[in-house]
């Protein structure tokens, strides 16, 4: 594995028409709206459940779990933060029971204005829950589906485990690194495209 240090990535603020979202419900935990981290103009989308904790009990900013797997991945296969940009399917982190299904519709509502804004190159969905979320498929799973393409709503998209579920289940990490490398491989034929057409 490479030599990194994780990091906390620049948080993009969340719109104004939303910072004061009720609809969904999730205000009502107490957890703050977290709209998306790293580069809001990057070319790759990843697409995660919900925040992690930015913040440990005492107030002090923290790399979570899950962000310091997810950049561990990026970097093991050339990625830069520049290129990535993390969303979530719920913008609250939810710290007590709640209604799923219908929470999670309700939220994707932002998903999709934030993708018809960014217009990504590629999508990368990590767990169960984005997945089915993002492909509106119940029984999307990411064991089965993992290391393809799909075309969902117009954008190229690739599945891969939970960076939690790899901290958890360390036989994990190649099946991970590799859906990491399927995405770098594909961003780096873009970008190949890109300066052909360029040229020509």
């Amino acid at each position: 594995m490479s030599d990194f240090c994780p990091e906390r990535w620049f948080e993009e603020s969340t719109p104004d028409d939303y910072k004061n979202c009720l609809e969904c419900g999730l205000y009502k935990h107490g957890s703050r709206m977290v709209w998306g981290e790293g580069n809001p103009t990057a070319p790759i989308m990843i697409i995660l459940d919900n925040p992690g904790a930015l913040e440990d009990r005492d107030g002090n900013s923290i790399v979570c779990g899950t962000r310091q797997t997810l950049q561990r991945a990026a970097s093991d296969v050339g990625l830069r933060k520049e290129d990535l940009y993390i969303t979530y399917i719920l913008k609250r982190r939810p710290v007590r029971a709640y209604d799923k299904n219908q929470t999670r519709q309700i939220c994707m509502n932002h998903l999709y204005e934030q993708i018809s804004v960014k217009k990504p190159k590629l999508i990368l969905c990590l767990g169960n829950v984005a997945v089915q979320s993002f492909f509106q498929n119940a029984e999307a799973d990411v064991k089965t589906m993992r290391g393809s393409w799909y075309d969902i709503q117009g954008y190229k998209t690739a599945v891969a485990y939970h960076p939690l579920a790899v901290r958890r289940r360390p036989n994990l990490w190649s099946l991970f690194f590799s859906d990491w490398k399927i995405v770098a491989d594909q961003y780096e034929l873009i970008k190949t495209n890109v300066l052909i057409e360029q040229k020509e």
